[in-house]
C-alpha cells in the first residue's frame, strides 16, 4: 500500500457556524461501544486508545451520542480526553432512544430533549455542547417542536451551534425558521443511490441535501462514509488499485471531492483501520478518477 500522510489535517479544514475550524476528516464514535452499538467495549482499555490515537492524528471533531451504549460512548470520550485539547469539538446528538442492540427508536418531546441534553453535559464534563444534533425527527413530535426544543437550549447557553439529522431539504428550511442550522447529517456514500430510505429520507432527497447544505455553507456530516465495512464497487477497486490505496480510502476520498462542506466521520474500534482512514485525508482524486465513480458500480 502506497504511503499516505497520515493526519486529518491533510483533508483541508472548514468553519462549522464560522467559528468551529475542524479538520475535514473526523471519526464518529458510534463503534467503539459493545456489539449492536449497546453496552461497554470488549476492550475498554483499546477503546480509550482508539479515541488519543484519533486526536493525535489531528482528528479534531468527534461525533457521538447519547444513544451510543446508550450514554457509554460518551463516557468513553470524557475519560479519554477530559480535559479536552484545545480546538477540539465534540459533537453530540439527542432524540433516540434504546431498548437493546440494534433497537432504535425516535423520541422528540422537549422534555425528553432537555434531559438528553443535561445528560451529555454531565458525561461530557461540559458546561456547554460546542455542536447539539437533533438525532432523528420524531413521527410523534411536530418537527418544528422539537427543534424549538433545542433552540431553548441554546438560549439557555447550554449549546452553542444546532444541527439536525436524518432530514429533508423541506425540514432543513423549516429548522432554519426556528434557529441558526450549522450542519446536517444524513447517511451517504459512494454506494447509496436511488430511492433507498435511511431514517426516513431516501438516498436522492440527501443528494438534494448535500447541494443544498454546499450551497448555504452548512456542514455535511455523511453518517455510514463506509457503508459498515461493506462498500466496494469495480470502480472503487480499480482507482485504488492505481492508487495503491484501500477502496475505503478511495471512497472516503471521494466524499471529500464531492463538497467542501462534507466531514466524513468514519467510526471504527480499531488503531490500524483509524489510521487507514486518516490517510484518506491526503489522497486528491483526479478529475478523471472522480468523475469514474460518480455511478456506483
Amino acid at each position: 500500500m502506497a504511503q499516505h500522510t497520515l493526519s486529518a489535517a491533510a483533508a483541508g479544514s472548514f468553519a462549522i457556524g464560522g467559528d468551529l475550524h475542524v479538520n475535514r476528516l473526523g471519526f464518529g464514535a458510534m463503534r467503539i461501544t459493545g456489539p449492536g452499538i449497546w453496552g461497554p467495549p470488549s476492550d475498554r482499555g483499546n477503546a480509550l486508545a482508539v479515541l488519543r490515537r484519533a486526536v493525535e492524528l489531528g482528528v479534531n471533531i468527534i461525533d457521538t451520542a447519547d444513544s451510543y451504549g446508550p450514554d457509554v460512548s460518551e463516557e468513553l470520550i470524557a475519560e479519554a480526553l477530559f480535559p479536552y485539547p484545545a480546538g477540539l469539538v465534540v459533537a453530540t446528538k439527542g432524540g433516540q432512544t434504546r431498548s437493546g442492540p440494534d433497537k432504535w427508536t425516535p423520541v422528540g418531546d422537549p422534555a425528553h430533549l432537555h434531559a438528553a441534553l443535561e445528560g451529555s453535559l454531565k458525561r461530557l464534563r461540559l458546561e456547554r455542547i460546542d455542536l447539539y444534533q437533533l438525532h432523528r425527527p420524531d413521527p410523534k413530535v411536530p418537527f418544528e417542536r422539537s427543534v424549538e426544543a433545542v433552540a431553548e437550549m441554546q438560549r439557555a447557553g447550554k449549546v452553542r451551534h444546532v444541527g439536525i439529522s436524518n432530514v429533508s431539504v423541506a425540514q432543513i428550511e423549516s429548522a432554519r425558521k426556528i434557529v441558526p442550522i450549522v450542519s446536517v447529517q444524513n447517511r451517504f456514500n459512494n454506494a447509496t443511490r436511488g430511492d433507498t430510505v435511511f431514517n426516513g429520507v431516501t438516498n436522492d432527497e440527501t443528494l438534494a441535501v448535500v447541494d443544498y447544505c454546499t450551497a448555504h455553507a452548512i456542514a455535511f456530516f455523511p453518517w455510514g462514509p463506509l457503508a459498515a465495512g461493506k462498500l466496494s464497487s469495480e470502480r472503487i477497486s480499480a482507482v485504488a488499485a492505481a492508487r495503491e490505496a484501500t477502496p475505503n480510502q478511495i471512497a472516503l476520498a471521494w466524499l471529500l471531492r464531492r463538497s467542501q462542506v462534507i466531514i466524513p466521520i468514519p467510526g471504527t474500534a480499531s488503531i490500524a483501520h483509524l489510521e487507514e482512514n486518516v490517510a484518506a485525508a491526503s489522497i486528491r482524486l483526479s478529475d478523471d478518477e472522480y468523475e469514474s465513480l460518480q455511478v456506483a458500480g
